[in-house]
């Protein structure tokens, strides 16, 4: 075997293994997207094959396709470390940023946590709690909203998308949403789906009838959008099972004011809603979270921005935006 064939195997090896390990991070994040999930799992299989016939010996291959094929796998090699570099892109993407600037009320009460006349953010350990300074409340879609809008003092993805395309269609968007008055009625309602609106200068969280409270936002000249109940007058309505430890997220109320609440670190679904009852949320939803899709920055009172979740996928298409 000379130095090129040597390269050759050592250079198969490595993309056996490296394809090896984005797949088992994909899979063990739940990173579930089915077209990523097949490519990754497609990347495993062909530089499988790719090594079996290099090691069988390229030269016994008689047919001039077969050859051919063997030079395609062959090249196919070298999209390996792009992916690895995109799923390691969306690894990192599950960590929180610090908030050096937020308040420790480790030892307060939970009725002393109170929003302030800035954005103000508060500490409890595991979690943060965020009172963005607003006098408005966007849904915005399809444009991720830019930072240098200094109107914006929050950012974050909103509702569930349905199918994953780096193309928008309102219909990707599940549940009824508005914006600016404007009513989108979705063909993906669920049952579960909780309306949360802005309008008139007041939000609200709908759990009775929330395609009803959308089209009286809209009427008003509102927004809002739908997404899964987790807590409602203070008690869970939320069964829902995690198995691995993740970033959490809710748009919730506390001490009747209305809040952005982040896991601190990476916990357990059941760990994150026993700490916001802890707290003494009154009422919360779930908010879109995941690698890329957690997107998300807020204002500081030095008009910075701090980037919580800095990784955006293309094909991520609604937000909500706290406006000062």
């Amino acid at each position: 075997m000379n130095v090129r064939e040597r390269l050759s195997g050592i250079w198969l090896i490595s993309m056996n293994l490296l394809s090896l390990f984005a797949y088992t991070v994909f899979f063990v994040a739940q990173m579930w997207l089915n077209i990523l999930h097949a490519w990754y799992l497609m990347l495993v299989i062909l530089m499988g094959i790719t090594l079996f016939i290099f090691m069988w010996g390229p030269e016994k291959l008689k047919s001039k396709k077969l050859k051919i094929l063997y030079r395609l796998l062959y090249a196919s090699s070298f999209l390996v470390i792009p992916s690895f570099i995109f799923i390691f892109m969306g690894l990192v993407s599950q960590y929180h940023a610090r908030m050096q600037e937020s308040i420790d009320a480790s030892s307060m009460l939970p009725q002393e946590i109170l929003p302030t006349d800035q954005t103000t953010v508060y500490n409890t350990g595991p979690l943060y709690v965020i009172f963005p300074k607003y006098s408005k409340i966007d849904h915005v879609v399809e444009n991720r909203p830019s930072k240098s809008d200094d109107s914006i003092t929050w950012c974050s993805g909103a509702a569930f998308q349905h199918t994953v395309s780096l193309s928008f269609s309102e219909e990707d968007v599940e549940g009824d949403h508005a914006r600016d008055g404007a009513l989108y009625e979705s063909p993906y309602n669920r049952d579960t789906f909780v309306a949360f609106t802005f309008a008139d200068g007041k939000y609200a969280f709908n759990f009775d009838n929330a395609a009803e409270a959308m089209k009286k936002a809209a009427a008003a000249g509102g927004s809002g959008f739908m997404q899964f109940g987790l807590i409602r007058d203070g008690k869970s309505v939320m069964n829902f099972d995690r198995p691995r430890a993740r970033s959490y997220r809710t748009l919730a109320e506390l001490n009747g004011n209305l809040c952005i609440i982040d896991s601190v670190k990476m916990m357990h679904f059941t760990e994150f809603m026993e700490e916001l009852q802890k707290l003494g949320v009154t009422n919360a939803i779930y908010m879109d979270m995941g690698a890329g899709w957690n997107y998300s920055w807020y204002r500081q009172t030095t008009g910075k921005v701090l980037m919580l979740f800095g990784f955006p996928v293309p094909w991520s298409h609604n937000w909500v935006v706290f406006r000062k």
